[in-house]
């Protein structure tokens, strides 16, 4: 497995960005130190030291690996034998460096100076220089001395040993320095990844030893070895390492929609010097190939990085300072393959388990898959433990300055809130990384340290630094921007914070910015609710539903790995409150299922096995203000058991953390959910529950006025004549200022004099009262405004009309109602009972009904009493719209308390009563009737009812005398003439009594009339009637008889029809099953049969073992003869129609079975066609010219066996259609006689082959195609294409 294709399919995913997840920026500065050939502070590996010390040559020789050369991936899963010795490569690094030396003495061939190497720490590089100078010692001592003190980790006196040398050898020859200057540049490329990144706090920029400056000097020695010999070969790598390093310390840009093409110039000049260094060395310097595969890596070419870290792992399979095997882990994690990323690395640690960057790589891994996770499972806390106590740990103790593992610390420590630690380890991954995105790390954690600190102006600058190391602007570091926008939260500035967190959202679909803004617009909403002025601000409560919902829709996608915040749903619910309390209540209970899911196992019911008593019981550990609210939900929408049965589970959830946390305060919330428990027994009917719980709250909280009120209430509905009034009149006295008192002792009012109302409104008892609440207490009660509208509506409805002035003053007294209507409105937009009364002005004064009907309909969402549907009734009864008016009359109708309500009884009646008369029915005409009836029984004492049955009456009789003989029956006739009878007798006692509802006259009149004219009228029908039924009698049982023969009938007829197409669908379904079955069967014979053929054409490899495919022997001879010269004989003709409906996979089975049973025989060559453009001056009337060309069988696949048996069936039909007659050669083109010409007159079995073919192409007009002469190239496409479509098409078209 040299290529990444051969691994898989490699895709371009990216690692998802995160706290804890920096793989996809942060190894690449580890791996730029296993590519470069330096990891830590180590020196380049030995194997490059010894030959370049030796011979001068920078050709690393690669060792002869013990097991040999294995592919990637075997090298990767290789397991030893059991009880065997497991080979593992070892650092080959300062191998070479003797441990002493012997320093020749100038003049004295006998004699030498001993220095051992291993201690060279004590020893002044001073004097060693002095004696190297005065014994003149050569290039290579001066060279293992200063590779001895690398070794020993003190580059600063490697560095003046070579530069001392260098200065030596300068007298000498210049190319004796040349190898001097070329390690001294290597040592400064070490000390600048040991350098910090930016200059120490307190010391000056110009004289700080940054990384740049080592740069620099690097820079300098390279070009000073460049001009003593500039195609010196280690030169070339050296360069290609200085790129690098410079590329990683490049800043990236901050333009909008560029990339970093000062950064990625670097990285191909990089490449460049690799590509130079690779072939100078004739492709054997194997570090050459790894400084490629890094700048490959850094360009975001990952498939071609990894194919350079696979190709050093092949050539060096032992080779582990640096190891591939850590950037074939890199890639492999960018190409989205985590796995095989993780398989590489802890390959890594089985050859060295002292690996920093396999450990923390390994550690990073773990992180990531915690995150994947909840952080409530123990799954989590396995991963996560195992990341930080098993790799990350071990690689900080490895290296404690390695920048990756400082980051990964730091956000440990962060969490634990031991900032001083963060400290340190942050500005130990700013000094010495060498990667934008771990110095963002650092300057991030240092951000969030002084924003737990509260000091925001310098966490303000650190999240800029954190921002800007990645870009800024446009690009940038995510979580950098939302700390910003937090610190603008902070400081009030939410205008600033809305406007980052919106270009957040812009660059980048950020959730945690989208809750964020969406929490600033609910936020605004809610403040606006509390304020005394208030503003639209339905444009913010539509953004912050959009922004949450978004998040809340984001929850439900596994991929995201997203869990659900509780305050997300919370905020949702309190918008939803107003408008949606459907919504709202369906974010609770999602809070609520949240935290029954965090509820401990040992607090879950043992015996209980009902989901319902396993709720009810875990109900009681959560927290009191969400079932609080729930309850609340629940009691809007008239679920008042379930109400009750949340506020009861809060009050045991009090208890609860009453004994949990004894020093905890829970009295204002068990007085509150205990009011709303007797608020919700009221609406229930319990009324004695209700009395003990006011009561209740009255012991411990003898001044709580709310229960006070509510007991008061409920002794006035009970005693409304003594007790009542004494306990709201006592209320009021003592509580008079209280607005909740004042209202209902208005209502009070309103009650006692509504028999009585005076009629000089001004000197309403209720009208002074709601007037002096307004003048006296709270001009802004809506409670007094809406009832003082009511009362000038009653007023201006119960006003004369007659005349012209008297209809002014009544316009005007409804104006005033809607003023105080219109106050309410503009005090609270969603007050219903403001609106309901400003709609019941529009259709009384201005009989606008359609804008009124606009109003309630609205009002109907909120308000669920039983008067808006009356209302919303008597408007579509205006409209004629009698069905609507008649389904909002029985709402009303259903509602509490409502069911005998003789108003609305009447209201149906009236409503029937009209829609009868316009659709002339005698069914709404009885029920008009019988509502009547209804709505009387239950007010007997009303005078007005009894008169609506009387009229009702009198219409139905009306109605019946008016129907042809034919449409109605004698008894119908008698039942009309007893109710006429009955509705008389009413009218005589309504005009005797002392006030009737109409003119006395007018009832006597009306009596009268009935008595004199209807009744004789309809007993003059009723013999009518009579003597029609009886001589049609016969005639009508006959009929009648018929009648009920046909609908008989009709219903065998229909019962039968369904028994039919049941049984056709019953054997639709069967044989749809069977033909599915058959299917089945068949396809899985063609499979066995393809399987049966494929494995019938292998054969075993006698060098490999391995299954081929079996290789044909080409036959001799023509194509078209047998062996012996005979000619073929030709197959049988078929109709085309029959082989129309033939299958193309069954042919070609067919053929090839029938091949297989014939004799063994030469393959013949096949004839290909192929088109060519006619050479220059050639007539362009044809399309193409044809030719024909040899292709052998060989190689061929099933598949082109197949197509091809289907273009020969195809051509055997042609040739036996056009076998009849010649007709078609006289339409033949003349280029096509030519060929066929040639064709006969030669002898040639291939000659006869082309002119046949020639002949055939010219009859048909089809499959021109181009000239493949290479059976390989046959064999390589597997597939033979079948254009007998195109083919079809272009001979329509001709």
């Amino acid at each position: 497995m040299t290529a990444p294709t051969r691994l898989r399919a490699l895709t371009g995913l990216a690692v998802r960005d995160g706290e804890r997840k920096h793989l996809s920026e942060c190894e690449r500065g580890t791996v730029c130190v296993s590519c470069c050939g330096w990891e830590g502070r180590k020196p380049r590996t030995s194997n490059f030291i010894q030959c370049h010390t030796t011979c001068g040559s920078e050709t690393a020789r690669p060792p002869i690996a013990r097991h040999g050369p294995l592919l990637p991936t075997q090298w990767l899963r290789r397991q030893p034998p059991p009880g065997s010795f497991e080979f593992r490569p070892k650092s080959k690094r300062f191998v070479n460096v003797p441990a002493t030396i012997d320093i020749p003495v100038e003049g004295q061939e006998d004699e030498a100076v001993e220095i051992d190497l291993t201690t060279l720490a004590n020893d002044d590089p001073a004097e060693l220089c002095h004696l190297f100078e005065q014994e003149k010692a050569g290039r290579i001592i001066w060279m293992t001395v200063a590779l001895a003190y690398a070794k020993q980790n003190h580059i600063d006196y490697a560095i003046e040993i070579l530069i001392k040398g260098a200065n030596s050898m300068q007298l000498n020859n210049p190319r004796e320095k040349l190898s001097l200057v070329s390690c001294l540049c290597w040592m400064y490329l070490w000390k600048s990844r040991e350098a910090p990144r930016v200059a120490p706090e307190g010391s000056l920029v110009s004289e700080a030893k940054t990384k740049e400056y080592y740069l620099q000097l690097a820079t300098q020695s390279l070009n000073e070895a460049s001009r003593i010999n500039p195609a010196f070969p280690p030169l070339f790598l050296a360069r290609g390492v200085l790129y690098l390093l410079r590329a990683s310390l490049q800043a990236p840009s901050k333009t909008p929609g560029a990339g970093d093409t000062d950064k990625a110039e670097l990285l191909r000049h990089a490449l460049k010097s690799f590509d130079d260094a690779i072939r100078v060395s004739q492709g054997k310097n194997v570090l050459a190939v790894m400084g490629k595969a890094r700048a490959l890596f850094s360009l975001g070419k990952y498939p071609e990085s990894l194919a350079c870290y696979q190709e050093a792992l092949t050539r060096m399979p032992d080779m582990v300072d640096p190891d591939p095997r850590l950037g074939v882990g890199c890639c492999f994690w960018q190409l989205g393959y985590k796995e095989d990323a993780k398989m590489a690395w802890e390959r890594c640690l089985e050859i060295n388990p002292d690996s920093k960057i396999a450990n923390i790589l390994l550690g990073l891994y773990h992180l990531d898959a915690s995150s994947h996770v909840p952080t409530n499972s123990p799954e989590f806390i396995k991963l996560y433990k195992k990341a930080m106590t098993e790799y990350t740990q071990k690689a900080f103790k490895l290296d404690k300055n390695l920048p990756i593992t400082c980051t990964t610390f730091a956000n440990y420590f962060l969490s634990r809130k031991q900032f001083k630690t963060v400290d340190t380890l942050a500005q130990k991954a700013i000094h010495f990384t060498d990667v934008n995105a771990v110095a963002s790390d650092g300057w991030y954690l240092l951000a969030r340290k002084e924003h737990y600190d509260g000091d925001t102006e310098r966490a303000t600058d650190y999240y800029r630094r954190a921002d800007d190391a990645r870009g800024g602007n446009e690009r940038g570091y995510l979580p950098a921007k939302f700390g910003v926008a937090q610190l603008s939260v902070l400081k009030s500035d939410l205008g600033e914070a809305k406007l980052r967190l919106e270009k957040m959202i812009q660059l980048s679909k950020s959730y945690e910015a989208m809750v964020l803004l969406g929490t600033l617009y609910a936020e605004e909403v809610f403040a606006n609710q509390y304020a005394a002025v208030k503003e639209d601000k339905s444009n913010e409560a539509k953004k912050a539903i959009g922004l949450l919902e978004s998040v809340r829709s984001a929850w439900k996608d596994p991929k995201k790995n997203l869990a659900p915040d509780a305050a997300v749903l919370l905020n949702l619910a309190r918008l939803y409150e107003s408008e949606n309390s459907d919504k709202a209540l369906q974010c609770l209970q999602q809070v609520e299922k949240l935290e029954l899911d965090q509820v401990p196992d040992a607090q879950r019911p043992i015996d209980a096995t009902d989901e319902a008593q396993v709720r009810a019981a875990l109900r009681k550990s959560l927290p009191p203000q969400l079932l609080n609210n729930m309850g609340g939900f629940y009691f809007q929408d008239d679920k008042h058991e379930l109400a009750s049965e949340m506020f009861e589970a809060a009050l045991s959830a009090c208890v609860r953390i009453g004994q949990d946390d004894s020093d905890l305060d829970t009295d204002a919330l068990v007085t509150t959910i205990s009011f709303n428990l007797g608020r919700s027994y009221e609406a229930r009917g319990l009324t004695d529950q209700a009395v003990e719980v006011y009561e209740g709250l009255l012991k411990r909280h003898d001044d709580y006025t709310d229960a006070r009120t509510r007991l008061s209430y409920i002794k006035l509905r009970r005693a409304p004549n003594k007790e009542g009034p004494d306990a709201v009149a006592k209320l009021y006295q003592d509580n008079s200022s209280d607005l909740e008192v004042r209202a209902l002792y208005g209502w009070f009012l309103g009650k006692v004099t509504a028999k009585k109302r005076p009629a000089n409104v001004a000197e309403d008892p209720e009208l002074r009262h709601y007037k002096h609440t307004l003048q006296n207490y709270e001009k802004h009660d809506r409670y007094a405004l809406v009832g003082m509208g009511n009362l000038y509506l009653m007023s201006a409805r119960e006003m004369r009309r007659e005349s012209e002035t008297d209809k002014q003053k009544r316009s005007a007294t409804y104006n005033r109602a809607v003023e105080f209507f219109d106050k309410a409105l503009q005090l609270d937009p969603m007050n219903a009972y403001a609106a309901q009364g400003i709609a019941i002005a529009l259709i009384e004064d201005k009989k606008d009904y359609k804008n009124a009907l606009q109003v309630l309909i609205k009002v109907r969402d909120t308000i669920k009493d039983a008067h808006v549907f009356v209302n919303l009734g008597h408007i579509y009864a205006e409209l004629k719209q009698f069905s609507k008016a008649i389904e909002s009359y029985e709402v009303a109708l259903s509602k509490e308390g409502k069911a005998r309500d003789a108003g609305i009884l009447s209201c149906l009646g009236r409503t029937w009563l009209n829609k009868a008369r316009a659709e002339r029915t005698l069914e709404a005409y009885r029920t008009a009737l019988d509502y009547a009836k209804q709505a009387l029984a239950v007010a007997p004492e009303q005078l007005h009812f009894k008169f609506n049955v009387a009229f009702s009456q009198i219409q139905l009789t009306t109605f019946i005398n008016s129907l042809n003989e034919t449409q109605r029956t004698a008894a119908q006739l008698q039942d009309a003439a007893e109710g006429l009878e009955s509705a008389i007798k009413a009218l005589d006692e309504i005009a005797a009594s002392p006030q009737p509802p109409y003119p006395k006259h007018d009832i006597e009149q009306r009596a009268n009339m009935a008595r004199n004219t209807q009744r004789k009228q309809l007993e003059r029908a009723l013999a009518s009637q009579r003597e029609y039924e009886e001589k049609n009698k016969e005639k009508l049982a006959a009929a009648l008889e018929l009648r009920q023969a046909e609908q008989r009938r009709r219903e065998e007829q229909r019962k039968k029809a369904e028994e039919t197409e049941r049984l056709r669908q019953e054997q639709i379904r069967k044989e749809r099953e069977a033909i599915m079955a058959r299917d089945r069967e068949l396809a899985e014979l063609r499979e066995a049969e393809e399987l049966a053929r494929y494995q019938a054409e292998l054969t075993t490899d006698t060098e490999t073992g391995e299954k081929v495919r079996r290789k044909k022997k080409t036959g001799g001879g023509g194509g078209g003869r047998r062996e012996g010269g005979d000619p073929r004989p030709k197959r049988s003709r078929k109709k085309k129609a029959a082989n129309k409906d033939t299958d193309a996979s069954d042919v070609a089975s067919s053929e090839e079975d029938e091949a297989a049973e014939k004799p063994a025989r030469p393959a013949k060559k096949r004839k290909r066609l192929t088109s060519r453009k006619k050479e220059t001056g050639a007539s362009t009337k044809y399309k193409s010219a044809e030719i024909v060309v040899d292709s052998s069988d060989e190689g061929e696949t099933i598949t082109a066996k197949a197509a091809r048996a289907m273009v020969g069936t195809d051509d055997e039909l042609e040739r036996s259609s056009d076998r009849g007659g010649r007709a078609d050669e006289d339409d033949r083109m003349d280029v096509d006689g030519d060929e066929a010409g040639a064709g006969v007159g030669g002898g040639d079995d291939e000659d006869d082959g082309e002119a046949v073919n020639t002949r055939r192409a010219a009859n048909k007009r089809s499959r021109r195609g181009r000239v493949v002469e290479s059976d390989e190239e046959e064999e390589e496409d597997g597939v033979a294409v079948d254009t007998s479509m195109v083919d079809a098409a272009e001979e329509e078209d001709e």
